[in-house]
């Protein structure tokens, strides 16, 4: 299975596009895609249809941002990947430093100044049975290319967002804290989304306890007070999310985590999401009601500022 297929169906759109306006336009330079220790061209990048990641989801990944050179918080995602491996039983045939080493020369090779990465670990290639013990050495590869999950004018005018009908898988049935392959809970959630209309929807546990969103943690404003869902609520430890977190505190402005519920956070004077794609981004509507006046308020305006300053001067990469 090609890990450039997409990728290549973009680039051919393009191409065409770009040969109507004119004919000297060049073929952009391909992708390259490290795979099990080499690097390869994106349309060379390939894993076995065998793989349990492609026909089970077993396995695991990791979203990073890269700002004026700077690979963003990269020591806390690789140990976040290897901490998902580990929960799973699935051994990463590289070190810690061989990982960073990697992502660290995929991006000097593929030139990028800012952009994303995505490494990915998956079980590896063995019997069409479940028994992931079957398959005897993982697959690594890692993606350095670019993403824009919002559109810019999304953070001058905030999301639409709205109560996800579909409820965020049981803690105890998979741990929230693995970045998992099998992301089917999230995408059936974003499908609500694209169906009405919006950016993002809320995803309640079983309980009715606001967990987090289709592909971002959540965050509310009430009274000059930012509070997070607490992590017992079964949601991702998001490494942006704690980012966050350690500004509000360095500017002074009290947080909190805990558990709350949906009518507290409709009550809230401002909403936000946080994420490695997203940053952090002003929700201003909220199942077709505005989010206080209905633009992007105050404190988070002035947490997008900081984010911004930090992450543009010199992004912390532990």
């Amino acid at each position: 299975m090609s890990l450039a297929e997409n990728a290549t169906a973009r680039r051919v759109v393009k191409i065409e596009v770009d040969a109507s306006e004119s004919s000297d336009q060049s073929e952009e330079t391909m992708l390259k895609i490290w795979v099990d220790g080499k690097f390869v061209d994106e349309d060379q990048a390939t894993t076995s249809v065998f793989d349990h990641g492609t026909l089970y989801g077993d396995g695991c990944f990791e979203g990073i941002r890269v700002y004026n050179n700077r690979i963003f918080k990269l020591r806390s995602h690789v140990n976040r990947l290897f901490a998902s491996a580990k929960s799973m039983r699935l051994e990463i045939p590289y070190t810690v430093e061989e990982i960073e080493g990697a992502i660290r020369e995929g991006v000097r090779i593929n030139e990028i100044t800012s952009g994303y990465i995505r490494p990915v670990v998956t079980r590896g290639p063995g019997t069409l049975g479940i028994n992931p013990f079957q398959c005897p050495r993982a697959c690594v590869f890692i993606i350095c290319a670019n993403i824009q999950l919002y559109p810019p004018e999304a953070y001058e005018t905030g999301l639409k967002i709205i109560t996800c009908s579909r409820p965020r898988v049981n803690r105890l049935a998979l741990d929230p804290a693995v970045k998992s392959l099998n992301y089917l809970n999230n995408i059936m959630g974003k499908i609500e989304c694209v169906e009405n209309g919006v950016h993002e929807a809320v995803m309640l546990n079983a309980e009715g306890i606001v967990a987090e969103c289709t592909g971002d943690n959540i965050f509310f404003v009430k009274d000059g007070k930012v509070t997070t869902p607490d992590l017992s609520a079964g949601l991702l430890a998001g490494i942006t999310r704690a980012f966050a977190i350690e500004i509000c505190k360095d500017l002074n402005i009290p947080v909190e985590e805990k558990l709350f519920t949906l009518d507290e956070l409709k009550d809230a004077d401002e909403i936000f999401l946080t994420g490695t794609a997203a940053e952090i981004v002003s929700a201003t509507e909220f199942d077709g009601k505005p989010v206080g006046d209905g633009t992007p308020g105050p404190v988070t305006t002035q947490l997008l500022n900081e984010f911004r300053k930090r992450t543009t001067e010199n992004a912390p990469e532990d």
